[in-house]
């Protein structure tokens, strides 16, 4: 992650069940916009989806991605390079963080991880320190 780092209010945060967005690049420089549940390791953010997901294509396309998350006045914003993982050892970790955060997930044979390497971290005062 940057200089910036998630305060141990952060980090509670990013940790209870809350959905966020991510938000990736369309082919037309739109941007693409949907509600995710993400989790958070290791300074990589990972989503699991489908292999043919809109957010999939432009991940791979533009390699960077935001995720956001709020709560009422609270919210923190993880922004990075995007990698499509596709092994099942990632996409077998990216599940059981999801379901300790969440709950399991349905299963879906067509499922990915994308792997959002924080770059920066941008968020309310009391979730980063600066």
């Amino acid at each position: 992650m940057s200089a910036t780092r998630l305060s141990e209010d952060g980090i509670r945060f990013v940790t209870e069940r809350h959905l966020a967005t991510l938000s990736t690049l369309s082919a037309n420089g739109s941007i693409h916009a949907v509600p995710v549940g993400f989790t958070l390791h290791d300074g990589t953010a990972f989503v699991i989806t489908t292999r043919a997901s809109q957010k999939v294509l432009n991940a791979r396309r533009s390699g960077h991605a935001t995720i956001c998350q709020v709560e009422g006045a609270g919210w923190i914003t993880l922004v990075g390079h995007a990698e499509v993982l596709d092994d099942p050892e990632s996409i077998a970790l990216a599940v059981t963080r999801y379901a300790a955060r969440y709950r399991q997930p349905r299963v879906n044979p067509e499922r990915v991880a994308i792997a959002v390497r924080v770059e920066r971290v941008l968020g309310s005062a009391s979730f980063v320190e600066r």
